[in-house]
């Protein structure tokens, strides 16, 4: 049987890297931990969702030794990843071959398959290999309705699908009602706060922002001198080099370069300062199974400008900012215009986010969600 108030944390990688679901995975785990449960965490190193031989043969043998019994959380970057044994799914033979004798949870964040920018047979193959590794599953965490319809669509019976938003921490500099946030002289800042990969939407963000660089703008603004802006933008600019390269030269190649700072990966303490000077938080992405960056911003009483793909149509709401078409270049552009050019606007779109952010529930309440799914084996 399972030890009382204890499990095993499958965890793709180095959870200290600064993106949306490793930062689930290890606050989650950390609330867990001080509500007395014990968290053993399996890091298991490769190129997940594709991973070689050699790290199917580690997460094999890692997998092999866990106790009888273990209840087993795995996040689904690695559970339902395919790698060299092709579309039947190298980790779903894995979870088979132990699925009598251990209690998997599976923890999707978002459907593999749903990745922007994949070939189409690796699209294909990922399907097939969460769909096969998801049959094995006891329980599947999701982290929004949208992710749990995607899931349901996989296959999984909607009972064994159980919804588990991310908690928020609270952000020191969110101002308060009494003291509302006060736009700063000079541009209006912008942030984007993603790991530039294909499915964060830089190069459509950067095109939208193209025709707003020169005063007096587009046309219908009110009067020129057209209020000028800088985009700053927050994530790591190695995860994919491709993607990184593409919209720097086009941020060059649009006039944009001196409007626009890559900052890359930065700390807890100057992401909060981020937040702190910005004006208007912007995401273009073309799919999110949540949108931590959305929660984070509305804990810090910063209006949002985001597209509606996947669980943000859910996450935004609509007196805390704007959502637009996701891949609607024009629309994105009509609403930067508008956001940029009218700071009360602005503010009054603020003052729903601190309303909205007042309202996220907190990492103790949502582990405390997650342990009724753990108990429940």
């Amino acid at each position: 049987m399972a030890a009382p108030r204890a499990f095993s944390f499958l965890v793709p990688g180095d959870w200290s890297t600064p993106t949306g679901g490793f930062h689930y995975d290890r606050r989650l785990a950390q609330a867990l931990g001080a509500a007395g449960w014990a968290v053993d965490v399996l890091r298991l190193d490769a190129d997940w969702p594709v991973p070689d031989a050699t790290a199917m043969a580690h997460a094999a043998a890692k997998v092999a030794s866990l106790p009888t019994g273990t209840r087993v959380v795995a996040d689904g970057l690695a559970f339902g990843a395919s790698g060299a044994m092709g579309a039947t799914g190298a980790m779903g033979d894995i979870i088979a071959a132990h699925a009598e004798r251990l209690c998997w949870v599976a923890l999707v964040h978002h459907p593999l398959h749903l990745e922007t920018g994949l070939a189409p047979a690796l699209r294909r193959q990922l399907l097939a290999s969460e769909t096969r590794a998801l049959q094995f599953a006891r329980r599947v965490v999701v982290t929004s309705p949208h992710t749990a319809s995607d899931v349901a669509a996989m296959g999984v019976a909607p009972e064994r699908i159980t919804i588990v938003e991310p908690g928020t921490d609270a952000w020191p500099h969110a101002p308060t009602d009494s003291a509302p946030s006060v736009p700063a002289a000079g541009p209006v800042r912008l942030l984007c706060v993603a790991t530039v990969t294909p499915r964060k939407g830089h190069a459509l963000l950067l095109q939208a922002l193209a025709g707003l660089k020169a005063p007096p703008g587009l046309p219908g603004l009110p009067g020129p001198p057209w209020p000028p802006w800088q985009l700053h933008c927050v994530g790591s600019l190695t995860r994919h080099p491709a993607t990184s390269a593409e919209v720097r030269a086009l941020a060059h190649d649009s006039g944009l370069a001196d409007r626009v700072v890559w900052h890359g990966e930065v700390d807890a303490a100057a992401l909060q300062a981020q937040y702190a000077a910005a004006d208007l938080l912007v995401l273009a992405s073309l799919h999110e199974g949540y949108g931590m960056v959305v929660a984070e911003a509305l804990a810090a009483g910063l209006p949002v400008l985001a597209s509606d793909a996947g669980a943000l149509a859910q996450t935004l709401p609509p007196q805390a900012g704007w959502r637009v078409p996701a891949g609607d270049v024009p629309a994105l552009q009509a609403a930067l215009q508008r956001l940029i050019s009218d700071a009360a606007l602005r503010a009054r779109l603020a003052a729903g986010a601190r309303a909205a952010g007042r309202r996220l529930p907190d990492w103790p309440a949502q582990a405390a969600r997650f342990a009724i799914v753990l108990e429940s084996l």
